[in-house]
């Protein structure tokens, strides 16, 4: 897989700085959080893909048959395909840790390549994640942090909190956050979020 898999924002880092990648919800693009992810790592390489799927005109990652009801097989491609454009920019930054950021519909994505992928990423944070199916045992590693609404309509409760104990049962280091709405953003999310990178800046 090359550096060109996806279209995608860029800034370069410092040689061995982390590399953080983001990835936008459905209906976002390239742009949606690059500036956030590059205050987040001031040092850091930032990639910013978007999304390869048209959905009615709004960008994503992989291909859905209706709300909550995945194409497990343009997941897998997708999955596959990801796990190739993050290596390849590793490679050519010449990166130090390797982190993922995503929201919703980037969150699963980075979700699901975490799951397929245990050695690829150090720290991964998944905003409003939707995993809905049972995934497979592996030996983990790394950090993940959820964050995730109480109220939210297209993350119900029990998924998010059992991909949470998935992560934990393989090995990762999990940090759950919760804010009492829904599906979107809320102030103590981009707190925790930064709390949970602070060590990759220091």
């Amino acid at each position: 897989m090359t550096t060109d898999a996806y279209i995608h924002l860029k800034r370069p880092g410092k040689p061995g700085a982390p590399i953080l990648f983001a990835f936008h919800g459905t209906g976002g693009d390239e742009n949606q959080f690059f500036d956030f992810a590059s205050r987040l790592l001031p040092d850091a390489t930032v990639i910013s893909p978007r999304g390869d799927v048209s959905e009615h005109g709004a960008a994503r990652f992989f291909r859905r048959r209706a709300e909550g009801l995945y194409d497990l097989e343009d997941l897998a491609r997708a999955t596959q395909k990801m796990a190739g454009f993050v290596a390849a920019h590793r490679e050519a930054a010449s990166a130090g840790p390797v982190i993922g950021l995503g929201f919703s519909n980037g969150a699963n994505i980075l979700a699901n390549a975490v799951i397929e992928k245990p050695e690829l990423f150090d720290a991964s944070v998944l905003m409003h994640p939707l995993i809905p199916f049972e995934p497979k045992p592996r030996p983990g590693k790394g950090s993940v942090l959820i964050t995730a609404g109480e109220r939210d309509p297209i993350c119900p409760v029990p998924l998010t909190q059992a991909l949470a104990d998935y992560f934990t049962a393989q090995g990762e280091k999990v940090t759950l956050d919760w804010h009492s709405g829904g599906h979107e953003i809320r102030g103590n999310e981009i707190e925790a979020v930064k709390v949970f990178l602070a060590p990759y800046g220091a």
